[in-house]
């Protein structure tokens, strides 16, 4: 029985895949080639050793302790910091997903006009009277409560869709990494965008020139690495884990950062900066979608050999084809968010903190008021946000931005707490442990800290100092507003 148990450890490759699958998204080098273009490459280092190893390590610690308890990190920083602590940077948590879920439902309609249409055509988008923002909000609105309503069904009915939308996602990877190779290749290993040291050290992108909002940038790098939470707790299942996680997440850096760094690289073979990147039409809902058109063009006509105009075509049907998968990937990947975090808070944390009704179980087991309550906040900030008059490329930045700033502040908890959990949280001889208590867990926890808190207060800064006022108070809006709901919650149902 031992003998089979142990064969079903995870292998320190198979641990490798399950991070770089869960974490890497090559759109993430699409986005930082379009801010920062290749001076980003600086940032994703600095995100990978600052934040990346030490906080994988430590939630790797936190899952091996606490590898029975089912309410995630709400039991890992109830056991350090306390409930009311926990139940706030758990909540918050959960708000990272809900931010998440109004990107997505925004952004989404950007690869279904293109697959359509061929180009991003939503800036024309208009119900009546209304701009394209608020439309492109009207929609969100309807496509949440049709989710919703389906995700009240339980997860059988979009599992399948969840499932087939994951292996589609990675046409995407393919077809870009593929056609870049072959432009490369045509053009004799010349790239259209550069690669000096100038360029290395300085970005083109007119809005990341001050030393502020070049650091701000680093939210995005943190961001980029998000997610090593959620495997913190398969730990345990890991052969030799002292010796394998550290091992595994050493080499899945290794091998995120060079692919973040390599996708960054492949998009200055076909795309230069300044002359496809710096028009208004682009932004950073569309930015993915303008790269990969441009690629398609400089591929039919430096690998084809096409005419100016078979070119164009050729652009338009590679972004279709890459569009069509990602709409998929988007739409599966939606149904699952709107459904699973909220359903494994509200059932990790304790009930005395909820109010009755909206913990209550539909007959498919489905949270189906919570549901509805995510539901109803995720309306209200879509309805703010397209209804205040922004235009597109500034309406996506206050999504981008405050999506980034929602999901970084949870780590602040969690790694604020790690000290404490070292030094007075007792842990299981068998428990996996790397840091020693002490200083060097002090030290390291101080510099992820100031790392993540210096992100976030620069992105906040950035647009105060732009005089961007509107940006400024959305992005700051997502963490502040969560977490005072979440201490209005728990001050009112602890009594």
């Amino acid at each position: 029985m031992d003998k089979v148990q142990v064969s079903k450890k995870i292998s320190a490759t198979g641990l490798v895949l399950i991070i770089f699958s869960t974490i890497f998204g090559i759109a993430n080098s699409q986005t930082a080639f379009y801010q920062m273009g290749y001076s980003s490459i600086i940032w994703y280092i600095l995100g990978a050793v600052l934040f990346f190893i030490p906080t994988s390590l430590m939630f790797a610690e936190y899952g091996s302790t606490y590898k029975d308890a089912h309410g995630g990190i709400y039991s890992w920083l109830e056991n350090c910091i306390g409930e009311r602590w926990a139940f706030i940077g758990s909540f918050t948590w959960l708000a990272g997903w809900v931010i998440t879920l109004v990107s997505m439902v925004t952004t989404m309609w950007i690869p279904l006009a293109v697959t359509i249409w061929g180009h991003d055509t939503t800036p024309s988008w208009h119900i009546g009277s209304l701009g394209s923002t608020a439309t492109i909000g009207v929609l969100g609105i309807l496509v949440i409560i049709f989710v919703t309503w389906l995700a009240n069904r339980g997860m059988k009915s979009v599992a399948g869709l969840s499932y087939f939308s994951g292996i589609v996602g990675i046409l995407d990877i393919g077809i870009f990494i593929l056609l870049s190779l072959f432009v490369l290749a045509a053009n004799h290993g010349h790239f259209a965008e550069p690669v000096t040291a100038h360029a290395l050290l300085n970005s083109p992108n007119p809005a990341f020139q001050s030393p502020i909002a070049v650091f701000s940038f680093l939210v995005y790098a943190i961001f980029a690495y998000a997610g090593m939470e959620t495997l913190g707790s398969i730990t345990d299942n890991t052969k030799n884990p002292k010796k394998t996680f550290p091992r595994a997440v050493v080499i899945a850096t290794a091998i995120m950062t060079i692919g973040y760094l390599v996708g960054i690289l492949l998009c200055g073979i076909s795309t230069n900066w300044t002359k496809s990147l710096s028009g208004s039409g682009v932004n950073l809902g569309n930015v993915r979608f303008a790269l990969l058109t441009n690629l398609g063009y400089v591929f039919g006509h430096s690998c084809l050999h096409l005419s100016v105009a078979q070119s164009l075509v050729m652009g338009q049907w590679v972004t279709r084809i890459t569009s069509l998968t990602g709409f998929i990937s988007y739409l599966g990947e939606f149904i699952f968010l709107t459904y699973a975090p909220i359903k494994s808070f509200i059932e990790g944390s304790p009930n005395k903190l909820w109010p009755r009704g909206l913990i209550k179980l539909n007959h498919f087991a489905v949270p189906s008021r919570a549901l509805w309550a995510q539901c109803l906040v995720i309306i209200l900030i879509i309805a703010g946000i397209s209804f205040g008059g922004s235009s597109a490329q500034a309406f996506y930045t206050i999504i981008t931005d405050m999506n980034n700033m929602t999901t970084a502040v949870p780590y602040l908890f969690l790694v604020i707490a790690f000290p404490i959990f070292k030094k007075h949280v007792h842990q299981d001889l068998g428990s996996f442990s790397f840091f020693k208590p002490g200083w060097t867990t002090n030290i390291v926890s101080t510099i992820t800290i100031l790392a993540i808190s210096f992100a976030l207060i620069f992105t906040t800064v950035q647009p105060l100092l732009d005089h961007d006022v509107t940006t400024a108070f959305w992005t700051l809006f997502g963490p502040v507003f969560f977490i005072a709901v979440a201490a209005g919650f728990y001050h009112h149902f602890n009594k």
